[in-house]
């Protein structure tokens, strides 16, 4: 379950104890102003912590503490741009420069500090994803949020002092270097390093990023120099244009960190910006559409992907999620063309675009054909399990096709694959009540409503094992949940609520039922025939 809420109502502390306490496993996303951080979690210890836009400081950490040296990392930076798929941790170890437990330690300081970042943020906005884990190429820890909580109490109450004198970024210092020396005084080390880069010029994020200290330890040592009098502010840096490079990467990050935990409404406002910022850019559009499906929101995406596809140089991916927005759209000509451009344009081999036809063929009623295709695409994913619409797809092709012990074996494999995939739990009712087991049909709708409570054809389900065992009050209260989420659901749905309504004496209700459900299937000959009787009975 999503933990969410304002820094100002609970402290970042306070909730980093209640996932520890709580021994969560997920992401906690932090919003604050333009900035955004997120800390995974994994049975309540911090694995990985980092913050969007903020430079990478693992190579400086690797400086300061004598591992490395300047010019070395940056050969090992230039090693890198030949091996992509890398890390520059890795290439380090490789070079000899540093050891794996040297790397790991600095590692380890790096997400701590990243953490005693975000406990400085006391307005904006948290956000706790369950089991979402940090990205495959990151290192991982296991810090104990509580050992942090010292520290970072420090922390903020100095930084509460620090921000009175440096209450932004953006300020530009200038230094009084003969008064300096007339003072004798003796520099702390921190201060030292910077006063060799304070020109008037740098503001203090370029001082963070030129000196190779933390944003602490510059604010520690800013806030001294200015309080002796050595430093005097001499104006904020020039903001950059709006259409600047860096703003546009800057949006473009926020977009796709707010996609990744799930913060969708920010996502799509982040990839709006990037297109406002750069009209030709494709690949906002692409996570644009992402965002808008995993919303729901399937017109909005495959008018985002029509668009998309008409610039020149569409990449295949664009087709292939275009197909699929159009196939939830039902329309199947329209998908089937759009991915028949995919395949022209080399993604004819990508399990998504076979798991898309096989999809097309269910529904243009060729089960045959759509197993088959589901069966071929399943090794297109080598050794990485396929994704829960492929499971989807596969096992109502199974069923279809009458194998219902595959389809079992199929959709079980999904359901523990893919434990919070709901509608994989609403496919596995059905075929489990196709083959009698009402027991297990109804477990499996219940575990589909705990993932997903708004799953409208969970609650029809549970409605109709209700309806048949006779239960017709939790029956009614379940199709009702059902057509609130989904108003055109089925004409199935409205005709056993009428029926439910006629065995109350509700006529009139059980009538506005039953004319509702032949506004959905005119055809239903038994719709009509009791709506018949009624009138004549009336």
């Amino acid at each position: 379950m999503a933990i969410k809420g304002s820094l100002k109502e609970a402290s970042l502390p306070d909730v980093l104890q209640l996932l520890a306490m709580g021994k969560k496993t997920g992401c906690l996303s932090v919003t604050h102003r333009n900035n955004f951080g997120y800390i995974y979690f994994e049975k309540g210890r911090i694995a990985y912590a980092s913050i969007v836009n903020r430079r990478d400081r693992l190579g400086d950490l690797l400086i300061k503490t004598g591992l490395v040296t300047r010019e070395q990392l940056e050969q090992a930076v230039g090693a890198q741009a030949g091996y992509k798929d890398k890390r520059l941790g890795d290439i380090l170890v490789a070079q000899g420069l540093v050891s794996r437990d040297e790397l790991h330690a600095q590692v380890r300081v790096q997400i701590q500090e990243a953490v005693y970042f975000l406990f400085t943020w006391s307005q904006g906005t948290f956000n706790f994803e369950a089991d979402i884990r940090p990205e495959e190429q990151d290192f991982v820890v296991s810090i104990n949020p509580e050992s942090l909580l010292l520290e970072g109490a420090r922390r903020v109450d100095e930084w509460g002092l620090i921000s009175k004198k440096i209450p932004s970024f953006d300020l530009v210092f200038e230094l009084d270097g003969e008064r300096i020396r007339q003072s004798d005084v003796t520099l702390t080390h921190q201060q030292e390093v910077l006063i060799d880069y304070i020109d008037g010029q740098r503001d203090v994020t370029a001082l963070v990023d030129a000196s190779d200290l933390s944003e602490f330890d510059v604010g520690k040592a800013l806030f001294a120099l200015i309080s002796a009098g050595f430093l005097h502010r001499v104006g904020t840096s020039k903001a950059e244009p709006t259409v600047s490079d860096a703003r546009v990467e800057e949006h473009r990050n926020l977009g796709i960190a707010f996609y990744k935990t799930g913060m969708f409404e920010e996502a799509v406002r982040e990839f709006r910006r990037v297109t406002e910022c750069r009209p030709a850019d494709q690949g906002a559009p692409f996570y644009l559409g992402l965002v808008l499906m995993r919303q729901g929101k399937w017109p909005a995406a495959a008018d985002v992907y029509r668009a998309a596809a008409q610039t020149i140089g569409a990449k295949p991916a664009v087709f292939c999620n275009l197909a699929y927005t159009l196939e939830r759209l039902g329309e199947y000509d329209e998908a089937r063309a759009a991915l028949d451009e995919a395949v022209k344009r080399g993604a004819g081999n990508l399990p998504q675009v076979r798991t898309s036809y096989g999809a097309l063929a269910l529904r243009a009623g060729d089960i045959a054909e759509a197993d088959a295709v589901l069966s071929a695409a399943r090794s297109l994913w080598g050794k990485r399990p396929p994704p829960p619409a492929w499971f989807h797809y596969a096992g109502l092709a199974a069923a279809l096709a009458g194998d219902l012990d595959r389809a079992t074996e199929l959709l079980t494999e999904g359901t523990t694959t893919h434990p919070h995939a709901a509608a994989l739990f609403n496919n596995l009712a059905a075929v489990a009540e196709r083959r009698g087991g009402w027991a297990d049909a109804a477990m499996f709708v219940e575990r589909g409503t705990a993932e997903d409570p708004a799953l409208p054809q969970l609650h029809k389900n549970s409605g109709d094992y209700a309806y048949r065992s006779g239960q017709y009050d939790e029956a009614l209260d379940a199709y009702q949940r059902a057509t609130r989420l989904n108003p055109a659901l089925g004409d199935d749905v409205f005709f056993k609520i009428g029926n439910i309504r006629y065995r109350r004496r509700e006529t009139a209700e059980a009538v506005k039922c039953w004319e509702r459900a032949l506004e959905l299937e005119p055809a239903n000959a038994i719709i009509r025939s009791n709506l018949d009787a009624v009138r004549r009975a009336g």
